[in-house]
């Protein structure tokens, strides 16, 4: 055997060396902290420490589609003193535009006018007047909104758009790529109950997601159900938490964008499954806004989608669980 022979084998050697001890050296890193005004838990499995990656992500979702960040792109997109969009919001509308028309418009980020006439936006007002919601939903509608190339078209200034609804779920989908750029092959990425995942956990068994009870107590969290994900994403929508008293009347955050009211009835949370985060996030809010009986028919049958509701029986104040059989495929 020649020297060269022998260099390619040492060198070959020392290869599988640092690569045996790279698998070795992984260790479960978490991290979390509070953005967007609710809790993040990030849980993942890598070679180091990968923190600094995610500030930055949830850092250019902020500045790029928060709209109550006044410095975010899509606050000057609102105000008008832009028309140019980047990568998240071009995401962002085509995802959208997929959802809201699938659902019949029951999911449309141009109603930030409505949420903020109700008081759930970034702008706190009186109860608004039929007529003064009528004024409003001339303004409203994603046909009012177009994306020429990069550039963002509204038919009309007042034309505003709010991606609270799915940002979150993109955030998710986002921190997790960077992860498995990253060579982390297991992870979760929880953002305000918007939760994607990959592989298995610490003790090496599948993530298991707990989904809550509806319950108006912020501190209180009672499981309704316990779900497996493996590269899946699910993500909750409920009006049982953030509502507010107006003269003894209850105002739910889900406004339906089609009439502009506050959507009210027996349903009280959706639970959705989806390949990505965005996704579930979206269908989540759209699924409350199309009330409990629509849900039922338009999800039965979905093999893309799983999806749970927990609707109030008004005769008994009992809670109802319904899901659809893809939903139910992801009970451990």
């Amino acid at each position: 055997m020649n020297r060269k022979h022998v260099a390619i084998i040492v060198l070959l050697g020392l290869a599988l060396v640092a690569l045996y001890c790279s698998r070795e050296r992984k260790r479960y890193y978490a991290h979390e902290g509070v953005v967007w005004t609710t809790e993040y838990h990030i849980t993942y499995e890598a070679s180091r420490d990968l923190n600094d990656s995610i500030q930055l992500i949830l850092n250019n979702v902020d500045m790029s589609a928060s709209p109550y960040n006044k410095a975010s792109l899509l606050s000057a997109l609102n105000e008008g003193t832009t028309t140019r969009t980047d990568a998240y919001i071009r995401r962002l509308l085509d995802a959208s535009r997929a959802v809201h028309d699938a659902s019949d418009g029951a999911f449309d980020p141009t109603v930030m006018p409505l949420v903020n006439a109700w008081g759930f936006g970034y702008k706190s007002g009186t109860l608004p007047t039929r007529a003064h919601i009528d004024s409003l939903l001339q303004f409203v509608g994603f046909d009012k909104v177009a994306l020429h190339g990069d550039t963002l078209v509204k038919s009309d200034p007042r034309v505003m758009l709010d991606f609270s609804s799915i940002a979150k779920g993109m955030a998710c989908d986002e921190i997790g790529r960077m992860l498995a750029r990253n060579g982390a092959d297991n992870w979760l990425v929880e953002i305000g109950g918007e939760v994607a995942a990959s592989g298995v956990n610490k003790q090496g068994k599948p993530w298991q997601v707990s989904v809550d009870m509806p319950n108006s107590d912020d501190d209180s969290h009672e499981s309704a159900m316990v779900i497996a994900l493996d590269n899946r994403a699910v993500a909750t929508s409920g009006n049982y938490r953030k509502w507010r008293d107006e003269g003894g009347q209850r105002l739910s955050h889900i406004i339906d964008p089609r009439t502009g009211d506050c959507r009210t009835g027996t349903l009280l949370s959706v639970t959705v499954i989806a390949s990505d985060c965005m996704t579930a996030d979206a269908w989540a809010t759209a699924c409350m806004a199309m009330g409990e009986q629509l849900v039922k028919e338009a999800m039965e049958k979905r093999d893309d989608l799983g999806v749970m509701t927990i609707s109030a029986d008004t005769t008994s104040n009992a809670l109802v669980v319904w899901s659809n059989a893809t939903f139910a495929n992801q009970i451990p």
